[in-house]
């Protein structure tokens, strides 16, 4: 069984998912939905989705918290899906401190993959659980805000977020 409930966030609506074991799923409601249904296909195929607000209050307390700049980080259990590759990747962006940033090069370099930058990128791009898991704290070679799967406005506003609660 996956639970599911959404949060309405500054003019966003994101979708959480979670099993009995956890957090799964961070998504925009209307943008992420393609990549919630592979995501489903692939990892979730033998379970039933239910919405299920009570069971979801954790986490979408844990969320909110964040973006009102009281918590750091999502403190939550989590039970997400991906390839060993993309777990360890995902497990380096988890040591980004609050409030930095970091590039895809450095996180290969973290991983002892120094020349898989791509699939570094990609692994980061496949990211399942958006801002609990802080990939946008990872930046372009050269310093620049590049992709992001909820888009660039919303990464600006998670950097500018945690800016202003670390100035």
């Amino acid at each position: 069984m996956l639970f599911y409930d959404y949060l309405v966030k500054d003019n966003e609506t994101y979708m959480l998912v979670a099993s009995t074991e956890g957090l799964c799923y961070v998504g925009l409601k209307n943008q992420d939905e393609l990549f919630w249904e592979k995501l489903k296909k692939k990892y979730y195929t033998n379970y039933r989705l239910q919405y299920q607000p009570k069971e979801m209050t954790i986490y979408k307390q844990a969320l909110a918290s964040y973006f009102d700049g009281e918590k750091r980080s999502i403190n939550v259990p989590f039970s997400y899906q991906g390839t060993d590759f993309q777990k360890q990747v995902w497990q380096a962006l988890k040591e980004i401190p609050y409030g930095s940033t970091t590039t895809y090069q450095e996180i290969a370099k973290q991983i002892n993959r120094p020349t898989a930058v791509r699939a570094v990128a990609n692994a980061i791009g496949n990211n399942p659980l958006l801002i609990a898991i802080p990939c946008h704290r990872v930046l372009g070679k050269n310093g620049s805000i590049t992709g992001f799967r909820a888009g660039i406005i919303l990464k600006k506003q998670l950097l500018q977020i945690e800016e202003d609660k670390t100035a």
